[in-house]
């Protein structure tokens, strides 16, 4: 018995499980991902390295030469102690006098921990300081994902539904193609004013760092990446930023603000209606069903709230105007020719048409 050929049969199969055949694509292609992004950063940045470790151990040795009083092992010591130190967020230098423990720094240390941002430039030194962090941190992460969540929801709507609801009305213009043109200026508004701006504001006020790294902090920090590489308010002495308390509360503010804005803008890409279809290729049928229902059920919640608004909350100008019974009368179709009357079939009891 013929079963089709091979061609024939792969095709069923993918028909019968493309959900699950699209999801192994996904992980492979996301594997793949990782090992080329892997790959690309291994050979940019080793050279470097191997490079600064060359340029240390010089200095080193330099050191050593210039000063042969002070001995290997006593200069490995104070070494590992100022690293040791630095990786605690105590700095060793003569021009650092600020703390980190002080209000305002500890108010950008819970934000960083709440957001997951964690920098890791500032971290409890005691024992007590690392088992409050561990408490306060259980509950206030699960708390700060619902707080933000309840305004991106807020924000989303008033942002994204409304307006492109709007001008749909509007323009009558394709909703789902109103809807893409809307994220997109919503990511250019965003970019600019959270990345290039704050950048800008950095480079004036970090003199050790050029734009490029003003905006690679903007981007890994609102992106809750947080390397901790480059922190602002920590290269320069009280001469050059009189007020660093308001400084590090004002970054604060900011990160804040642009993460809630950072998750507007994904929020409004991720209900685009393009979106939708393609997270639908990598659900199981059930759940695909599900997502489709349920998506039409939000839909006609949503209708059935904007018909049921009271009416004091609509304007007259947004009230359809209703035409007169002489204006209807004048666009109904006139036709010089009559339709002649046609009489209706009638059928006897058995069936028979007379």
């Amino acid at each position: 018995m013929v079963h089709g050929s091979p061609g024939a049969r792969c095709a069923r199969f993918m028909e019968r499980h493309r959900s699950a055949v699209s999801f192994a694509v996904l992980i492979v292609a996301y594997i793949l991902y990782l090992i080329i992004g892997a790959g690309i950063f291994s050979a940019i940045e080793l050279p470097y390295e191997e490079e600064f470790r060359r340029e240390l151990k010089a200095a080193r040795r330099d050191f050593l030469n210039n000063n042969t009083c002070v001995s290997d092992e006593r200069l490995e010591e104070l070494l590992a102690r100022a690293l040791q130190a630095s990786n605690y967020g105590v700095s060793v230098l003569e021009n650092d006098t600020g703390q980190n423990w002080d209000f305002v720094s500890s108010l950008f240390f819970t934000s960083t921990v709440l957001t997951t941002t964690g920098y890791g430039h500032t971290v409890p030194l005691s024992d007590e300081g690392k088992a409050f962090c561990i408490f306060y941190s259980l509950f206030g992460i699960p708390v700060t994902l619902f707080f933000l969540s309840t305004v991106v929801e807020r924000l989303v709507v008033l942002m994204s539904r409304r307006p492109v609801s709007y001008f749909h009305r509007r323009w009558a213009m394709s909703r789902s193609n109103l809807a893409v043109l809307h994220a997109t200026s919503l990511a250019v508004i965003m970019v600019i004013i959270f990345l290039l701006i704050p950048a800008w504001i950095f480079v004036t006020l970090e003199k050790d760092w050029n734009f490029l790294e003003s905006l690679y902090f903007c981007f890994i920090s609102l992106t809750t990446i947080g390397l901790g590489d480059y922190v602002p308010g920590e290269t320069h002495s009280k001469e050059a930023n009189p007020h660093p308390q308001l400084y590090r509360l004002a970054i604060t503010v900011y990160l804040l603000l642009g993460l809630v804005c950072v998750l507007v803008v994904m929020e409004t890409f991720c209900e685009l209606p393009q979106m939708r279809r393609l997270r639908q290729m990598f659900y199981q049928e059930s759940v695909r069903e599900l997502d489709s229902e349920t998506a039409n059920i939000i839909d006609r919640d949503h209708m059935s709230s904007q018909l049921t608004e009271p009416a004091d909350q609509i304007s007259s100008d947004q009230l359809p105007a209703i035409p007169s019974v002489s204006a209807q009368a004048e666009t109904l179709p006139r036709s010089t020719t009559s339709v002649p009357y046609l009489p209706a079939l009638s059928s006897d009891v058995n069936g028979k048409l007379r």
